[in-house]
C-alpha cells in the first residue's frame, strides 16, 4: 500500500468559501479508480507551522498512484489547488 499525503497552505486571499469548495473538490477524487481510501480535512491546531488543508489518499500500489496523478478527473482539481495556494507539499510512502 502507498500513502499519498498533500498539504495546502492557501493564499491570504483565499476566503473560507473557496477553502471549503477546494476540500469538496478533493473529496470527489474518492471515486477515482485505484483509490482505496481518501480523507480530507482542514487544520484544527493552527500553529505557525500548520498548513490549512490536508489530503491523505491510500493506493494499493505504485501503479495506482501513477494512474491517479494523470487521471483527467484529478488534473483539474490539482491545477485548481495550485491557483489558490501559496505552498503545496507532498510525500508518498509505503505503509
Amino acid at each position: 500500500m502507498i500513502l499519498h499525503l498533500v498539504c495546502f497552505k492557501y493564499k491570504s486571499t483565499t476566503d473560507v468559501t473557496a477553502r471549503e469548495d477546494h476540500r469538496a473538490r478533493l473529496r470527489t477524487l474518492r471515486s477515482l479508480d485505484g483509490v482505496a481510501d481518501l480523507k480530507v480535512g482542514g487544520d484544527i491546531v493552527r500553529s505557525p507551522r500548520s498548513f490549512d488543508t490536508g489530503l491523505a489518499v491510500t493506493f494499493p500500489n505504485r501503479a495506482a498512484l501513477d494512474a491517479y496523478a494523470t487521471d483527467p478527473r484529478h488534473v483539474p482539481v490539482a491545477q485548481h489547488g495550485v491557483t489558490i495556494s501559496e505552498q503545496i507539499v507532498s510525500v508518498d510512502f509505503e505503509i
